[in-house]
């Protein structure tokens, strides 16, 4: 059965165009997919059928797998027994009729204008380190994108002059504004930290850390979680939080969802709703707590 999942992962790559960490995210599904098949004796995927997917999916949610786990683990055996489908090495797609959990929208956590203030305060510019930081901080603050998009930024990626960065999502490419308070920060890490952290000169990486090498995921989280820390902020923050604080302030200061929908690179507009969802229920909360008669 594993001899299926690498032409599975390389035709959603050449054909679907996914990202490495949606990629990573299948890979890591159909993984354990297979392995529960290997312990119930299972080794011949042609055999398997919907019961046998909905025993994986009821022993995911035994082991305590969130509702929003298990929909993702069902997307990702649909598209592989889709795949396996149509290159024929199934008769039939057990998964065919078979509906995902529903999944409860959560709204995402988001920061106000004051706490956003008080985080992106936090780094001082007083030695490598913290004249780094502050760019990223302020960088992502101002451009909503994900910490993935961060990390992978070259130097070319940044234009200073005309005031905008090119982000890349697989073969996708989109244009961001960025700011006069992101750009001076970006400028002072350029000019006093970044060529000092750089162990080698050639590399293109725009964010290194401090042994020189491009900035990991791990890395950023860290740090992120040391100025919320810091700041005494009293909420859950998450790298994906200033993406969040982000839209919502955009929308809550007149930016149409379309616009907010290309600079966050939403391919569905469905996505970015959500954000006007957030907004409705704060117009509510806001009416309640000062209308007389509410």
């Amino acid at each position: 059965m594993e001899v299926h999942i690498e032409p599975f992962i390389n035709f959603l790559e050449r054909d679907k165009r996914l990202s490495l960490n949606t990629l990573q995210s299948y890979k890591r599904d159909i993984e354990q997919y297979i392995l529960y098949l290997n312990d119930i004796n299972i080794t011949n995927i042609a055999i398997t059928n919907k019961t046998t997917v909905i025993a994986y999916l009821l022993h995911l949610q035994k082991k305590g797998r969130a509702t929003s786990t298990i929909s993702r683990n069902l997307a990702s055996i649909r598209s592989f027994y889709q795949f396996l489908y149509k290159n024929k090495a199934i008769d039939n797609d057990p998964t065919n009729d078979l509906e995902s959990p529903k999944v409860e929208k959560k709204l995402p956590q988001i920061l106000s204008t004051q706490e956003v203030e008080l985080l992106l305060e936090q780094p001082k510019c007083l030695d490598l380190k913290g004249i780094r930081d502050k760019a990223m901080l302020e960088l992502l603050y101002a451009t909503g994108i994900r910490v993935s998009e961060l990390i992978s930024l070259n130097i070319e990626d940044i234009n200073l002059e005309n005031s905008y960065i090119k982000c890349n999502k697989g073969n996708r490419e989109r244009t961001i504004p960025i700011g006069t308070i992101s750009i001076a920060a970006l400028r002072e890490y350029l000019t006093k930290s970044r060529r000092l952290l750089l162990q080698d000169a050639n590399d293109n990486a725009l964010f290194v850390n401090i042994n020189g090498k491009r900035l990991t995921r791990q890395g950023f989280w860290k740090i992120i979680k040391h100025y919320k820390n810091q700041a005494n902020i009293n909420k859950d923050i998450t790298p994906h939080t200033l993406r969040h604080s982000f839209a919502a302030h955009l929308l809550e200061n007149g930016a149409d969802l379309r616009s907010i929908q290309e600079m966050l690179g939403h391919s569905d507009i469905s996505s970015t709703q959500i954000y006007a969802q957030m907004a409705k229920n704060k117009i509510k909360e806001v009416y309640k707590k000062t209308h007389p008669r509410a």
